[in-house]
């Protein structure tokens, strides 16, 4: 398994926004998360998944309509991937199109891009907005049960433990 950690070290180092608002660290847990739960049933490439959690919006340049993003997340994670020795190439190709793409609204896609898009989707209530089961990819995330479940953490802000343990102090100059 990656250790994200290392990963997110590098993220901090650009990262330009307050990670702790509503694209940040709780956010990216959420989404991880999402991504896990829904691969229980769903069976996707889970590095990338944990991956898609912390880069698909490492790059926002603001909180609000930030065009562009998912590739500037794409291209960070082409910057910190990109010798393949922590993911393949296939995974990393994954990786760059469900960042890229994750916000196009598209649900075709292979399973683990999916995934990735759903677990983020399945955490718009955080801006209240209620996922449109329409835009979601998955069987598993357009359940009742999924979505509910998923709306109570985003709505109440649900931060896991670990994002205070070790994910915040890497931020901590932020």
């Amino acid at each position: 398994m990656i250790a994200l950690e290392p990963l997110l070290i590098e993220i901090a180092a650009q990262y330009v926004l307050d990670p702790h608002d509503v694209h940040g660290l709780d956010h990216w847990a959420r989404v991880l998360e999402n991504g896990l739960r829904l691969a229980e049933t769903e069976v996707g490439d889970i590095a990338v998944i944990r991956l898609f959690a912390i880069f698909h919006d490492a790059c926002r340049h603001n909180q609000s309509r930030d065009p562009g993003h998912g590739a500037r997340g794409a291209a960070l994670a082409e910057r910190l991937l990109g010798d393949l020795t922590l993911v393949t190439k296939e995974q990393l190709d994954l990786l760059t199109l469900a960042c890229h793409d994750h916000t196009d609204g598209k649900t075709d896609a292979v399973l683990t891009v999916q995934i990735c898009w759903d677990s983020d989707r399945l955490d718009l209530a955080r801006a209240s907005i209620m996922p449109n089961p329409n835009y979601l990819c998955t069987k598993t995330a357009r359940t009742e049960e999924i979505i509910q479940w998923a709306n109570q953490r985003a709505t109440s802000n649900f931060s896991p433990s670990f994002v205070d343990s070790y994910w915040s102090p890497l931020f901590s100059g932020k």
